[in-house]
């Protein structure tokens, strides 16, 4: 008889393989949406529909890979799968669950990113590109009640919250390129600040040099570095990937332009599975379909490992002082990050009918409390008809 993963209670049932990579497949087909989606594909999957899980089960794992950095939707899908069968039900459910999405971003690249793509192609990109950065700010907006509750209601830990807060936009907005040594100042400076300081950030000193010698050799190495940054240090959602990678992508290694990159995080929001998804299409703009499955892996990697890791560990993780500290800090770092980088987003739209579509898409998300997919798809077909219609799209 099977045995459950340590520090878990056995489903009902035991779950062949195969039925999870069928449905893990599945979710990651029609997981249209981002981590709200796919977190409800999840419920109704595991805890009503199979009743695999317990629905207090199913929350704790919400509670814990919400503490991890990466894509927390991602890191959930694993989790479940872990939950069922073990180490190798982790490691399937997560893929089945990524490639999906992966497969058609990476098809998608190779379309938006070809030579010579036709106009209509053009028109799609520059009115999808249109909405980014607006979308950032929906994205910044849905993560601030959460983090906010969690600040308290003294005076001075809410004080700090909004100089993360700020801290994170302006990095986001002035150095991209550092925004991950400013995620984790502002982390370890809560933990100092809350005096639960037990582990020294030694690692990080030590390991700085090395990736930092990778990223500056350029090639294969930089995109390593680039994509696996995304993956260790995404704490908050999938779309803090966008100020992470930005300036990588299109100031620093120049593997595409800004309205490129724009294209990109479109990409990343329209198609299904987890936002994070986008780093592969920066992997193919630097090295082809190779370099977008290499960004993708080391991008994803890192959530296998802390679902495998620290599985078992989950309970003591949610409850370790220096870890909630650490998050605290870093979490609303992170909002600020995601605000900040609309910024440089809205200075890469070059024609003035974007910045319509860009005003036309905050109405859409902030005052008509529409869909992000939905505003991308209109906002695209809308380009569509200015492109062919004579506007400028290069």
């Amino acid at each position: 008889m099977r045995e459950s993963p340590p520090g878990s209670a056995a489903p009902a049932e035991v779950v062949p393989l195969r039925t999870i990579a069928k449905e893990w497949t599945r979710l990651g087909c029609v997981g249209f949406g981002g981590p709200p989606t796919h977190v409800a594909l999840l419920r109704r999957l595991c805890v009503e529909k199979r009743a695999w899980l317990d629905p207090e089960v199913f929350e704790d794992g919400i509670a814990a890979t919400n503490l991890l950095p990466g894509p927390a939707s991602t890191q959930l899908a694993i989790f479940c799968a872990w939950k069922l069968r073990g180490g190798v039900g982790a490691v399937l459910g997560g893929l089945c669950f990524i490639f999906p999405g992966l497969l058609l971003i990476l098809g998608l690249s190779a379309v938006f990113l070809a030579s010579r793509p036709p106009t209509w192609i053009l028109g799609a990109a520059a009115g999808a590109g249109a909405a980014v950065p607006a979308v950032a700010l929906n994205a910044a907006r849905g993560l601030v009640p959460t983090s906010w509750r969690r600040a308290g209601d003294e005076r001075a830990p809410r004080t700090r919250w909004l100089a993360y807060v700020a801290a994170g936009a302006l990095a986001a907005a002035t150095i991209g390129q550092y925004l991950a040594a400013v995620l984790v100042v502002c982390g370890f400076l809560e933990v100092v600040v809350r005096r639960s300081n037990k582990v020294q950030p030694r690692s990080a000193r030590v390991a700085l040099p090395a990736v930092a010698h990778a990223a500056t050799a350029g090639g294969l190495g930089a995109l390593a570095f680039v994509a696996l940054k995304v993956g260790a240090l995404s704490y908050g959602g999938g779309f803090v990937i966008v100020p992470l990678m930005q300036h990588d992508a299109v100031t620093t290694y120049h593997w595409m332009s800004g309205s490129q990159f724009l294209n990109a995080v479109a990409l990343g929001q329209i198609t299904p599975g987890p936002v994070v998804q986008t780093v592969a299409v920066v992997g193919y703009a630097a090295a082809g379909v190779g370099g977008g499955l290499l960004a993708a892996a080391l991008a994803f990697a890192p959530s296998f490992v802390f679902v495998l890791a620290g599985g078992p560990r989950f309970d003591r993780l949610r409850r370790n002082p220096t870890v909630q500290a650490f998050f605290a800090g870093a979490g609303p770092t992170v909002i600020g990050a995601i605000a900040g980088s609309a910024v440089p987003l809205a200075l890469e739209l070059g024609h003035l009918w974007q910045l319509a579509l860009l005003a036309g898409t905050v109405i859409w998300l902030f005052v008509l409390r529409r869909g992000v997919v939905s505003a991308l798809l209109v906002m695209g077909l809308v380009g569509i008809v200015a492109a062919l219609g004579g506007a400028p799209i290069r």
